[in-house]
């Protein structure tokens, strides 16, 4: 899920001076743009401390909990939508199922209904490994903008608290030209990153990269998301690996063995305002506008994360 997509759809169509709006405010926030983009490679990849667990079975959805919002997902960022989310009052298996492609079962996500499929483990510590392409079909309100779904981890909190629709969480972007995006699912969740302007984004023109200037991602604000460093996915129909590095509060988000984002300080935000270190949560994979294929979805524990090299 891309936050506030209205609003970037909007600059991306033309409106000249929110755009320039946009732009000034990422510069005010990250400087001028930088040269040229960074190579990032892996190094000091953790050995796993105990067996991986396989959070999808390969025969059914157990382990799995579904969850709709709005039969018509085109309200879901209204302030008052003026509908109830369907939730689970319907079977989802029109939504959600097992089926096979490529010789082989997988997760199956339609993405005409915007949800999730939460699973129920509640994970910390831990290097979860998933293979995702995308189905031919994609669905209004988005038939016409990039593929887009999501890998959200350290998930909290109630179903629909977001929107609806899904529960509050940090999450690894899935969109065709921004997998890897870090987005903080709801108002409450924060976490810092490091960024440089790039104004040839849609807003708000921020790219993670390594030792760049350091932001808090927050929600409503110019910094609600940060795309990745570079665009990794293979193309569309073609299977794709994301690798997602958790200890505690610090996450790596890894396309197809590139890293190209990491968030460090993950929180939610008390009801006095402190600030309180997210460590753990369970997993949801979206439904937001496009057919989307999952499998191989496993989780095994680890106690460091893998380091960010900048290459020359």
């Amino acid at each position: 899920m891309r936050v506030h997509r209205a609003f970037a759809a909007l600059l991306a169509l033309g409106t000249p001076a929110l755009a320039q709006d946009s732009q000034q405010q990422a510069r005010a926030i990250a400087g001028e743009p930088v040269a040229a983009p960074q190579r990032l490679t892996l190094a000091d990849l953790p050995e796993p401390t105990g067996k991986p667990i396989a959070l999808f079975d390969g025969r059914s959805l157990d382990g799995w909990t579904a969850w709709l919002g709005y039969a018509d997902p085109a309200i879901t960022y209204q302030a008052k939508p003026g509908a109830t989310p369907i939730g689970t009052s319907r079977d989802t298996k029109s939504d959600f199922a097992v089926r096979e492609i490529d010789g082989a079962p997988a997760i199956w996500v339609k993405g005409e209904t915007w949800g999730s499929l939460v699973h129920r483990a509640d994970l910390r510590d831990y290097h979860l490994r998933l293979e995702f392409k995308w189905g031919a079909k994609t669905f209004a309100p988005r038939e016409t903008l990039p593929r887009n779904n999501g890998l959200l981890y350290h998930t909290h909190g109630a179903p629909g608290e977001v929107f609806g629709t899904w529960r509050p969480s940090s999450e690894f972007e899935i969109m065709t030209g921004s997998t890897g995006m870090i987005v903080a699912v709801g108002g409450k969740l924060r976490g810092r990153t490091n960024v440089s302007f790039d104004p040839t984004l849609i807003a708000p023109h921020l790219r993670y990269r390594a030792g760049g200037t350091e932001i808090d991602i927050v929600n409503g604000t110019p910094t609600w998301n940060v795309e990745a460093a570079t665009d990794a996915e293979r193309p569309v129909g073609e299977w794709n690996t994301l690798d997602l590095y958790v200890v505690g509060d610090r996450a790596v988000h890894v396309v197809n063995g590139v890293p190209v984002a990491q968030v460090r300080d993950l929180a939610t935000i008390a009801p006095d305002g402190t600030r309180v270190p997210l460590t753990h949560g369970q997993i949801q994979l979206q439904s937001e506008g496009a057919e989307t294929w999952f499998r191989g979805i496993t989780v095994e524990p680890i106690k460091t994360l893998p380091r960010v090299v900048v290459g020359e």
